[in-house]
């Protein structure tokens, strides 16, 4: 039996419109070969003592979501793609076991609190309704990035959610399970919405509407032949100087006078991302990154009469110049950013040391991560798990 979704208040005059842009999805998928594994079911119960490791990839958006029409369940207002970036990634183990009296939540390393631990356990007990077991679990979990800080906006709490997921259904169900990926996808968006498409990896398409089922709310790959083998990531970390949440953002952009328009608007860029990815067009997943990336900030900026949620710093608006400048030079080169300052630049390897040389010549001591496009999360060794958690 399907698990039945919230639908706000006041969005209901969205729903025919949105269920039928996912149908709408779903057969272009259909036809372009990418067919969606079934939901499975559950005849068979969990371990209550059982360990598994896991490590998965933050995502960057390429058409972006705000707000949460459903928190329990993590389910967005609207479909949205990303691509998953190996700047950095995330592992997490996680151990089931009946002798512990509690949970257990280490993050880096040092025990969770308040909402983060909570964001943790709920994740944990969706897995342990699901898999029939009572055991509480030590989870224990690392974000590593390949620069000397992390900043906000990469995306980590996506690969925090795929790596969780990945390794408490695992744990308790056994190892074959993750390798049904729309499973793997509904449950790593429980703890963060993005993590259903860092679960998939690559370039990935979450569906989702308000009041889509559980089953239903799932993510699927679109670069499944390398399409996008020749693009490359320059991502450069920024801190965010006011503390910024990504969770009041949810809670405010909803409440823009532009958020419907945002919504109704997705349905043909979607159809426009998954035709340009056949085609290895990344230039119209540059071109829409970049718009949906001001999109995305001026809904944020434009939900809340009081507390305004500003989340560039001063060093994006040369970065976001540095783009035009570029393109008018002959040089392809587009930007993004999601909750926060932290940019990604998108180009063809053939210009990656020409942006990076650029970014480095406007002396802002920013530093550059040179990448590519990231695959899904999985399983890996409990051996190489303790040695890189450090426990």
């Amino acid at each position: 039996m399907a698990i039945e979704t919230k639908i706000p208040k006041g969005f209901e005059d969205t729903i025919p419109f949105m269920k039928r842009a996912n149908h709408e999805i779903l057969a272009t998928l259909s036809n372009y070969g990418i067919v969606p594994q079934e939901y499975p079911g559950f005849d068979l119960s969990g371990s209550n003592k059982g360990a598994a490791a896991a490590i998965a990839y933050p995502i960057q958006g390429i058409l972006k979501y705000h707000g949460m029409a459903d928190w329990d369940w993590r389910i967005s207002y609207m479909p949205s793609i990303s691509l998953n970036n190996d700047a950095g990634y995330t592992i997490t183990m996680v151990e089931f076991d009946p002798e512990f009296g509690e949970d257990q939540v280490f993050l880096g390393d040092k025990p969770a609190y308040g909402r983060a631990f909570e964001r943790v356990t709920h994740s944990l007990e969706i897995v342990r309704r699901t898999a029939g077991i009572e055991s509480h679990a030590r989870v224990t979990s690392r974000n590593i990035v390949k620069a000397a800080k992390i900043g906000k906006g990469l995306g980590t709490s996506a690969a925090a959610s795929a790596a969780l997921a990945t390794a408490a259904l695992a744990a308790a169900l056994g190892g074959e399970i993750v390798q049904n990926t729309r499973l793997l996808s509904c449950f790593s968006r429980l703890l963060a919405g993005s993590g259903s498409r860092s679960a998939t990896g690559g370039l990935s398409l979450w569906l989702s509407y308000p009041g889509i089922a559980h089953e239903d709310s799932f993510s699927v790959r679109l670069d499944n032949h390398q399409q996008l083998k020749d693009l490359r990531l320059l991502t450069v970390p920024i801190d965010s100087r006011v503390g910024l949440k990504t969770e009041e953002a949810h809670r405010d952009a909803p409440l823009s006078p532009f958020f419907k328009a945002w919504m109704k608007s997705r349905p043909q860029e979607i159809m426009e991302c998954i035709t340009a990815t056949q085609n290895g067009d990344w230039k119209i997943l540059g071109q829409l990154a970049e718009l949906d990336s001001i999109r995305l900030h001026a809904v944020t900026m434009s939900g809340s009469r009081e507390n305004k949620v500003f989340a560039w710093e001063p060093e994006n608006i040369p970065l976001f110049r540095m783009c035009n400048d570029l393109r008018q030079e002959g040089t392809p080169v587009y930007f993004s950013t999601d909750t926060g300052p932290t940019t990604v630049f998108l180009t063809h390897k053939d210009f990656a040391d020409r942006v990076a040389a650029k970014i480095d010549g406007m002396k802002m001591d920013l530093e550059v991560i040179r990448g590519r496009i990231a695959g899904p999360a999985h399983l890996i060794d409990i051996q190489r798990a303790k040695q890189e958690l450090r426990i």
